[in-house]
Parts: C-alpha cells; structure tokens; sequence
C-alpha cells in the first residue's frame, strides 16, 4: 500500500506541474476562461523591406573558379595523408599524375597539430608532411579543429583544392561553390568539381 500511495503522490505533483505549463489561450481550456489570442501588429506598406544575401566571389565566373590554374594549391587533411600511405602512394606524384600540372600541397597548423596529437603510429605521416616541397599556412585562429580550418579557408580564399577522404568535411566543402575535392578511391587520386574549362579529369 505504501508503494501505490508513494506512486499516485508523484503522479498528482507530476499532473500539477503540467498545469502550469498550459498557456493561458490554450484551445483545451474552456472557451469562457481562456485567454484571448495576441494579435500580431500589422506590418506597414511603405517600409523598404531589406534581404541579405552572402556577396558572391569575384573569382567566381558562374559555377567556374577563375582562380583556379596550375600550378594548383592543395589544402591537405589528415586522413588524406594516412589514406595515402595505407594505399602506398607518392602524395606529390599522384597528384600531378591526377592533374597534369604542377601541384603545391599546403599544410595548415590544424592538421599538423592533429597528427601530433595521434602519437607515435603516424610518425611516417609526420615524416611525409614535414618534407620541403609540403608548404605550411599559420593558422591565426584559436582550437586545433581542422575541418572548421580549411573550411574557413576556402571559403576565404577560392584559389584551393581540398584534399580529404573526410564525408563530413566533403559535405561541407560541397556547399562552398568552386572548390573542386581531391580524394583517394581505388588506388588512385581522383577529383571532383573540376572545372571542365582546365581539362582536369572529372568524376
């Protein structure tokens, strides 16, 4: 008995407290005692309605990057870099065999700091990114994210290819227009939102 009474008390505090939540126009209540709705002002004619809209790109010319021409910039991620070596590939080669051209992959602080960060299995990562033809970009803003990085970046600056095996990361770059995703499928680079204009090869 003492159960059931325990039970049926925190149910009437439950019941009590949502009583409490019912706003004072709830159509459940009664018409009499319920409260009239609150009109919204009307919105007057003459005022100038304003829409932002995100300024487009001067380097974009419709859906091609302008700025995009050998020798190529590739903003490198992470798992990239392991993708590569798992795969047993030259990442510089690959990627001018993908290409045709010239290509200058470029390491931001992020991705260093997180290949730090993953211990000593990714020494050969290390090893790789910290050869003089990668070039490092400082990284200026706080956290060692690095997708929100190169996100960041490319969104600045349209002059980028991203290279990353990362479906998220590869979602989001998607929504930026004009930057073409370099990432490893069936041993071999590949690329993707290439503009038709440079002859790249084109999934």
């Amino acid at each position: 008995m003492g159960k059931a009474k325990k039970t049926r008390k925190i149910a009437e505090k439950r019941f009590a407290k949502m009583k409490t939540m019912i706003s004072p126009s709830d159509p459940r209540i009664k018409a009499k005692l319920r409260a009239q709705p609150r009109k919204k002002k009307p919105e007057d004619p003459h005022k100038v309605k304003v829409n932002e809209a995100p300024q487009v790109s001067s380097a974009l010319f419709f859906e091609y990057n302008t700025q995009l021409g050998p020798p190529y910039h590739i903003l490198v991620d992470t798992n990239f870099i392991n993708f590569s070596i798992k795969n047993k590939m030259d990442i510089i080669q690959n990627m001018m065999d993908c290409l045709y051209a010239k290509c200058i992959p470029y390491i931001t602080d992020c991705v260093l700091g997180e290949l730090e960060k993953l211990g000593p299995k990714y020494k050969v990562a290390l090893r790789i990114i910290k050869d003089p033809r990668f070039e490092r970009i400082h990284c200026l803003h706080k956290g060692t994210y690095a997708d929100d990085c190169l996100v960041q970046r490319v969104t600045q600056h349209k002059c980028y290819i991203v290279a990353t095996n990362d479906k998220d990361l590869k979602r989001r770059i998607r929504k930026i227009p004009g930057v073409p995703i370099m990432y490893v499928a069936q041993h071999k680079f590949t690329i993707e939102r290439m503009p038709d204009a440079y002859g790249a090869p084109k999934v």
